[in-house]
């Protein structure tokens, strides 16, 4: 019913940026919060940065002032643009959207299949 294309991984040297973007489609008639999570190998999946519908946001102490999200309520969609990137920030990243309300009013919590981000040294 409701599906999240990602956008944007790819292979960048240290210092380098990235834009990663994230479209939900399907039978949507609202989303609570979306975000962009991250699993690095043989660690667990942490939030990176998420965003709630009125606009509040939130990040993981490890990208504070380098990474910045952004959505687009009227199209559904949200951007992490990622400056100053590091080795650590190597992962795969997932978008997520929480708490999506259908147009049957089922509520649903939708993950994206996920975009590799290789930062080299």
């Amino acid at each position: 019913q409701v599906q999240l294309v990602e956008s944007g991984g790819g292979l960048v040297q240290a210092g380098g940026s990235l834009r990663l973007s994230c479209a939900a489609s399907g039978s949507i008639f609202s989303i609570n919060a979306m975000g962009w999570y991250r699993q690095a190998p043989g660690k667990q999946r942490e939030l990176v940065a998420s965003i709630i519908s009125g606009g509040s946001t939130k990040y993981a102490d490890s990208v504070k002032g380098r990474f910045t999200i952004s959505r687009d309520n009227a199209k559904n969609t949200v951007t992490l643009q990622m400056n100053s990137l590091k080795p650590e920030d190597t992962a795969v990243y997932y978008c997520n959207a929480d708490r999506v309300v259908t147009l049957t009013r089922r509520y649903l919590d939708v993950w994206g299949q996920g975009t590799l981000v290789t930062v080299s040294s």
